[in-house]
């Protein structure tokens, strides 16, 4: 199973989010969501799959983990893309600045200067 495909519902996203704060049973995973402790169980197995997360066995129950490594794809996808954003260099700001200072100084050296008058009378 591919991360991004495990990643594309957002149950699963849930369960991660959840795995994120640490470790739980499927009953505890179950609690939080208005499916059935099968349906979790199989959106853990998808998870599984796709190596996001590890069950270990502990009596007669099974605790989930998050396997932090395995989002290295998507963190690597998502640096790639945010590098790729183009980046405004400082001297365009620089130079936009200095545009703005300049039109406002025209624009207020071409007001006409206002005068009052004085009737006579």
């Amino acid at each position: 199973m591919d991360v991004f495909m495990a990643l594309g519902d957002p149950v699963r996203r849930a369960l991660l989010r959840r795995l994120a704060e640490g470790p739980a049973r499927v009953v505890d995973l179950a609690a939080d969501h208005d499916i059935s402790r099968p349906a979790v169980s199989r959106h853990l197995k998808v998870l599984g799959d796709a190596g996001l997360v590890a069950g270990l066995t502990q009596g007669r129950e099974r605790h989930y983990k998050l396997v932090p490594a395995a989002l290295e794809p998507v963190a690597a996808l998502l640096g790639e893309l945010s590098a790729r954003t183009p980046r405004v260099p400082e001297r365009v700001l620089d130079g936009l600045d200095l545009e703005v200072r300049r039109a406002t100084r025209d624009r207020t050296a071409a007001r006409p200067i206002r005068t009052e008058r004085k009737d006579a009378g």
